[in-house]
C-alpha cells in the first residue's frame, strides 16, 4: 500500500441548478418508470382538478370511487377552495366509510393526505380515528391534529407500500372514528395509488435477503409485510419533488434538519458524471441523488475523531428497513481500497469495510445497500432515535480516511400487518403560525394548559378587533365627513378616501357592463370617473359576501394605504357601504403588461421598452422590500399584475394577497398558506410553505421571461419541455441557445450583449435555492446595465456612421438619453444635479448619471 500520509480528495463545489417543474433528468441513462396503475382521489371533491405537478385529482363525488357508509349513516364534505388538491376538500364521518378500488395485481404506494384543520362543526382535536387498506392495519387511534403539530405544518401525507395478491384485486381502504374518544370522527382529504415496480422494496424469492443488523440470520421484505416509509433524504442535494422523481412519484428530503454531527463535513457534487447503471434498476432513484452527497472532508485527523451522523426519531418496539445509497463520482477515487469506512446503524456495526469501488466495480456505478434494525422497548419511551454513522476505515485499511453517502430512505416494517404506532406528544409551548382555517379559528389546543392559551389569546384577539374596529369606524367617518366637503372639486388629501355607495354607482353609471375593463374570481373592474367626470378612475368591486375577498379587501387597504411610490399603484379610495368591498384606485390607460405581450391585438413593444417596464415594475418590487417601514411580500407577481400608464409608467398592482415579512433578524420567512398564480409560483415556497421576499423575485423572473418571449407561463399543449416557460428558458439558457426562445418579432432587435445580460438577470431569478437569488435591489441593477448595452448599441449604430460629431449632435444626444430615462430612474439616484452625462467612443457609448 502506498504511503497516504498526505492525500486527501478533491472537493467538487460546482452551481448548478435543479427545477423542481423540470421533468427531464440530468443523465440520459435515467428512465421514468411508467406506474401501470396511477389513481389520484381528491375526497370531498367534485369533478376533477389539476395540480402544479401535474397531477389530475378525481374527485370522488358521483364518481365510481364514492365511498360506501352503513345503512341510515352518512359522510359531509367540505371545501377548503384557499388550499391546492388534493388538499381543497375534506370527507369526514363519525361514522366508518370506505373506498373500493379495482387493482392489479402489484406492489404499491399508497399515499393518504391530511389537511388538519377545524371544518364546520368538527373541532380538529376530535380527529381520532383507524384506517385499514385490506387486511393491513395502516392506522390505530390516530391524531392528525397531534401530527400536524409535531411536523409544523397542517397539511401532510403519509405513504405505505403494500402488496395486491392475485385473486385478491379489490382493495378496500376503510376510515373508523375511534370508539375511545367522545365525539370523535375520521376525515381524509386525499388517497393516491400508484403501482411501484416489482421488488423494489420487497424481495424477490430468489434473493436470500439483507444484512440483519446486530442478528445472525438475514433479513428479508415479504409480500405479506406493509411498510410505512418514514424518511426518503436526498444526502447533500436539495429537496426532490415528485414530479421530479423517477415516475413513482416520491419526495425526497434535504438531510440538514437529521444531522447531528457533520464536523466539517463537505458536500460533493458532480453534475457532469455519466452515470453507469446496471447494478441496480436505473428508476431507483433520481439522477442527482447520485450525482451530490456528503462526506466528511479533506483533515485526515478531524475525521477520524468523529462520526458522520444523522439521526431520525422512530417509534419503539418495531423492525425498520434502511436503504443507503451510494455511488462515487469524485475523481481519485477510483479503485477499490481508495475510501473504505464503516457504517453504523442504530449504534450496531452494519459494515465494518464498506468500499463502494469494490460493490459497485467502478467510479460512476450508482448502487444501494439494505438493512434492517430493530428499535425495541426502552423503558416507557414511545419513540426513539435510529442513528446512521460513518467514520472512516483504519489507514492500513484506506487511501483516503474518509466516508461518503448520497441517498437514505428508511421505512417501518408491520408487525403481523400492523403499521399502527403512537400519536406524537401534544406540543404544549409551540403556537404554529398559520392564517384563519375554515371555521376562521386557530387551531385548538389538546390539553388544559393549551386551552387556557387559547381562552387568553381569544380574549386578546377580540380586544384587538375591537379596537380595530374602533379605529377603523373613526377613520371611516372622519373620511366621510373630509369626503362630503372636499370631493366636488378634487380628491381628499388622506391617503385612503372613503366612498358612498351612491358616489360609486354614479362614477359608473350604476355599475354599467359596458364600463367593465377587467374580470377575475375577486369580481369586475369598471372604469370610472369622479370629480364631476373629470378624474378616471379604475374601480375594483369584490364579490360580496365572500370571506376571501372580505381578507383581501382589508389587506389591499392596509397595504396601499401606506404606500406612495412612482411604480406601485395609487389607491385612492374604497367603499364598504351595504356590504360592498370596492377599491378605487388611479386609472391606467395602457392596461396591464400582459395586454401588450400576447393574446391582444395591440402592437408589439419595442426591446427597449419591454427592459423600461421591466425596470419599473422591479422598483415597484425594491420599494415593497426595501423602502417600507417592514419588508412587504407582494405573493402574486405576474403580468396582470403590472399595470401602464399614459406614459407607459410600470405600476406594481393588486396587494390582496401581500404579507408582511419577518420583523426580526432572527426569523428568515414567514410560515402561511401557499397562494400565488400557476407558473408564476415560487416552487420552495410551494414545498416548504415558507415566504420570503426571494418568492417574489422567482415570480419576476418569470416576467421577465414573458417581456423576452411573449408567451404565457404554462401552455399545456406545448411539448412537456416546453410547457413550463422557466423550465424551458433554463435549459435553453444552459444550452447556450436562449436566443431561440426570444419573441419571433424582436429577433435581430436586441444586441446580444443586452440579451445575455437580461436572460442571466432572469435565471437567476429562478434560482431553486430561495438565498442564492438576487435581491430586488440587484434584479434592479442589472436590469439597468442590460438597458444600457442596448441603447449604446442603438445609439452608437444611429450616429458611428458618421465621422464625427458636432456639439449640436451631442447635445441631441444628451437630450435623448434623458427623454430615455427620465421614466425610469429614480430621481433620488440622479446625481450632478439632475444632468445625464454622455460619453461617445468609436466603439461604445455609454449613458449614465
Amino acid at each position: 500500500m502506498e504511503d497516504t500520509g498526505s492525500s486527501y480528495l478533491t472537493p467538487f463545489y460546482i452551481l448548478f441548478f435543479i427545477h423542481p417543474m423540470a421533468f427531464a433528468f440530468s443523465d440520459d441513462s435515467v428512465t421514468l418508470y411508467k406506474p401501470t396503475e396511477s389513481i389520484f382521489l381528491a375526497c370531498g371533491s367534485f369533478g376533477s382538478s389539476g395540480t402544479l405537478d401535474y397531477r389530475t385529482w378525481i374527485g370522488d363525488i358521483n364518481s365510481e370511487y364514492s365511498p360506501s357508509v352503513p345503512e341510515n349513516e352518512a359522510s359531509r364534505t367540505f371545501t377548503a377552495p384557499q388550499q391546492p388538491a388534493p388538499y381543497s376538500a375534506v370527507r369526514l364521518s363519525q361514522s366508518q366509510f370506505t373506498y373500493g378500488f379495482n387493482l392489479t395485481a402489484g406492489q404499491k404506494f399508497i399515499r393518504l393526505y391530511f389537511y388538519s384543520t377545524s371544518y364546520s362543526g368538527f373541532n380538529s382535536s376530535k380527529a381520532f380515528f383507524s384506517v385499514k387498506a385490506g387486511s393491513f392495519t395502516l392506522l390505530s387511534n390516530f391524531s392528525a391534529s397531534l401530527t400536524a403539530d409535531a411536523l409544523g405544518n397542517d397539511l401532510f401525507f403519509k405513504e405505505y407500500c403494500i402488496s395486491v395478491e392475485e385473486g385478491q384485486r379489490f382493495l378496500n381502504i376503510t376510515f373508523m372514528a375511534s370508539p375511545d374518544y367522545r365525539d370523535s370522527y375520521a376525515f381524509i382529504n386525499g388517497i393516491e395509488i400508484v403501482s411501484m415496480p416489482t421488488n423494489l422494496y420487497y424481495t424477490a424469492a430468489n434473493n436470500s435477503g439483507f444484512v440483519f443488523v446486530g442478528q445472525e440470520n438475514q433479513y428479508e421484505i415479504i409480500n405479506s409485510t406493509p411498510l410505512e416509509t418514514l424518511y426518503r433524504i436526498n444526502v447533500g442535494g436539495n429537496q426532490i419533488s415528485p414530479q421530479e422523481d423517477t415516475g413513482m412519484l416520491r419526495t425526497w428530503s434535504t438531510d440538514g434538519d437529521y444531522l447531528t454531527d457533520a464536523r466539517p463535513s463537505a458536500l460533493a457534487v458532480n453534475i457532469s458524471v455519466v452515470l453507469q447503471f446496471g447494478n441496480i434498476p436505473n428508476y431507483s432513484a433520481p439522477a442527482v441523488v447520485y450525482k451530490s452527497g456528503r462526506s466528511m472532508g479533506n483533515d485526515r485527523i478531524k475525521n477520524e475523531e468523529y462520526s458522520l451522523t444523522w439521526e431520525f426519531q422512530v417509534d419503539s418496539r418495531f423492525t425498520y428497513f434502511l436503504r443507503l445509497h451510494f455511488c462515487e463520482f469524485q475523481q481519485e477515487v477510483t479503485k477499490p481500497g481508495d475510501r473504505v469506512f464503516q457504517i453504523y446503524v442504530a449504534n450496531l456495526t452494519a459494515e465494518a469495510e464498506a468500499d463502494i469501488i469494490n460493490w459497485g466495480g467502478a467510479n460512476g456505478v450508482p448502487i444501494y445497500r439494505d438493512y434492517a434494525v430493530i428499535i425495541g422497548a426502552k423503558g416507557n419511551e414511545k419513540k426513539q432515535n435510529l442513528s446512521v454513522a460513518l467514520h472512516p476505515a483504519p489507514r492500513r485499511r484506506t487511501k483516503y480516511s474518509d466516508s461518503i453517502l448520497n441517498g437514505i430512505e428508511i421505512f417501518k416494517v408491520g408487525n403481523n400487518r400492523n403499521l399502527a404506532g403512537p400519536n406524537p406528544e401534544p406540543q404544549i409551548s409551540e403556537i404554529r403560525n398559520n392564517e384563519p382555517d375554515i371555521s376562521s379559528q386557530s387551531r385548538k389546543s389538546k390539553n388544559i394548559m393549551a386551552t387556557t392559551i387559547s381562552i387568553v389569546g381569544g380574549l386578546m384577539s377580540g380586544f384587538v378587533a375591537i379596537s380595530l374596529s374602533i379605529f377603523f369606524w373613526r377613520r371611516f367617518s372622519t373620511s366621510k365627513m373630509k369626503s362630503r366637503k372636499s370631493r366636488g372639486s378634487s380628491l381628499t388629501l388622506d391617503l385612503c378616501t372613503h366612498f358612498s355607495l351612491s358616489e360609486i354607482k354614479a362614477a359608473t353609471n350604476n355599475f354599467d357592463t359596458g364600463l367593465i375593463i377587467g374580470v377575475g374570481g375577486f369580481g369586475n373592474v369598471y372604469k370610472g370617473f369622479i370629480n364631476g367626470g373629470a378624474t378616471p378612475v379604475a374601480i375594483k368591486r369584490l364579490i360580496p359576501g365572500s370571506q376571501q375577498g372580505a381578507l383581501e379587501f382589508q389587506t389591499e387597504i392596509e397595504m396601499l394605504s401606506q404606500l406612495i411610490h412612482i411604480h406601485l399603484v395609487t389607491l385612492i379610495g374604497y367603499c364598504n357601504d351595504d356590504g360592498e368591498m370596492i377599491l378605487v384606485y388611479d386609472f391606467m390607460a395602457r392596461g396591464t403588461l400582459r395586454d401588450h405581450l400576447y393574446d391582444s391585438n395591440n402592437p408589439p413593444l419595442p426591446w427597449s421598452q419591454r427592459l423600461g417596464i421591466c425596470i419599473g415594475a422591479a422598483r415597484g418590487l425594491q420599494y415593497l422590500h426595501t423602502g417600507a417601514k417592514q419588508v412587504i411580500i407582494h405573493r402574486d407577481v405576474k403580468t396582470t399584475n403590472i399595470l401602464l400608464d399614459e406614459k407607459w409608467v410600470a405600476k406594481v398592482s393588486d396587494f390582496g394577497l401581500s404579507k408582511f415579512g419577518p420583523n426580526s433578524m432572527s426569523k428568515t420567512h414567514v410560515s402561511t398558506i401557499v397562494k400565488g398564480s400557476v407558473g408564476y409560483l415560487d416552487p420552495e415556497y410551494y414545498r416548504l410553505q415558507q415566504l420570503t421576499e426571494k418568492s417574489d423575485v422567482y415570480s419576476f423572473g418569470v416576467v421577465l421571461l414573458e417581456a423576452l418571449c411573449a408567451r404565457q407561463p404554462i401552455i399545456r399543449t406545448m411539448d412537456r419541455n416546453q410547457v413550463s416557460l422557466a423550465v424551458w428558458a433554463e435549459q435553453c439558457y444552459r444550452n447556450g441557445t436562449i436566443d431561440e426562445i426570444v419573441d419571433p418579432l424582436l429577433k435581430g432587435k436586441i444586441t446580444n450583449e443586452s440579451l445575455n445580460k437580461f436572460a442571466e438577470v432572469a435565471i437567476s431569478c429562478l434560482n431553486d435555492d430561495g438565498a442564492q437569488r438576487p435581491s430586488m435591489s440587484d434584479v434592479v441593477r442589472g436590469l439597468e446595465f442590460a438597458f444600457q448595452l442596448q441603447e449604446s448599441a442603438e445609439e452608437s449604430e444611429k450616429f458611428g456612421r458618421e465621422a464625427g460629431l458636432s456639439n449640436n449632435k451631442c447635445s441631441e444626444s444628451v437630450s435623448l438619453c434623458r427623454d430615455v430615462f427620465s421614466e425610469i430612474i429614480d430621481p433620488s439616484e440622479v446625481m450632478r444635479s439632475g444632468n445625464i452625462t454622455c460619453f461617445l467612443t468609436p466603439r461604445h457609448r455609454t449613458a449614465f448619471i
